[in-house]
């Protein structure tokens, strides 16, 4: 038998949120970003002292908070195939507005949302490929548009 330093299905950094109420997150993922539970256990009190989720070719893993492991929000860069489709139905999932689509500079349009527990999840689709130095044309741009404003 052979072993891989990263587990079939993985990438080499993977998040894990501690949340208050990871029952509800899971139900939250599945409607919003169309993740599917990969795995879940619990301890006698039905807590969720672990799951795995996946969300396109990541993922995401969660547990309850207990003990000294405290809830802590997170913050996430999800890639999709349609902002502007997963960005409504994260809001009709519940989740609250941190920046409605927008193109960036940089060649993503881009869209936040915070979820129930906290976690901010800023939503891409990658548009165009660009050097630096035109990204960094385009940030000046910008800024120079946004300050000549009164």
């Amino acid at each position: 038998m052979t072993s891989r330093s990263v587990p079939e299905g993985f990438h080499t950094v993977t998040p894990y949120l501690v949340v208050q109420d990871t029952s509800a997150l899971i139900h939250f993922l599945k409607q919003a970003f169309e993740a599917n539970e990969v795995h879940r256990t619990t301890d006698q009190d039905e807590s969720i002292t672990h799951a795995q989720l996946r969300i396109g070719d990541s993922v995401v893993m969660l547990s309850d908070a207990r003990g000294e492991f405290k809830p802590m929000p997170g913050m996430l860069y999800l890639y999709v195939d349609d902002v502007d489709v997963v960005y409504q139905r994260a809001i009709q999932a519940g989740a609250t507005s941190l920046r409605e689509p927008v193109d960036e500079s940089y060649g993503d349009r881009v869209a936040g949302i915070e979820d129930m527990c906290g976690n901010q999840w800023w939503i891409a689709v990658h548009k165009e490929d660009m050097p630096p130095d035109e990204v960094m044309r385009r940030q000046g741009d910008l800024m120079s548009r946004t300050s000549a404003q009164p």
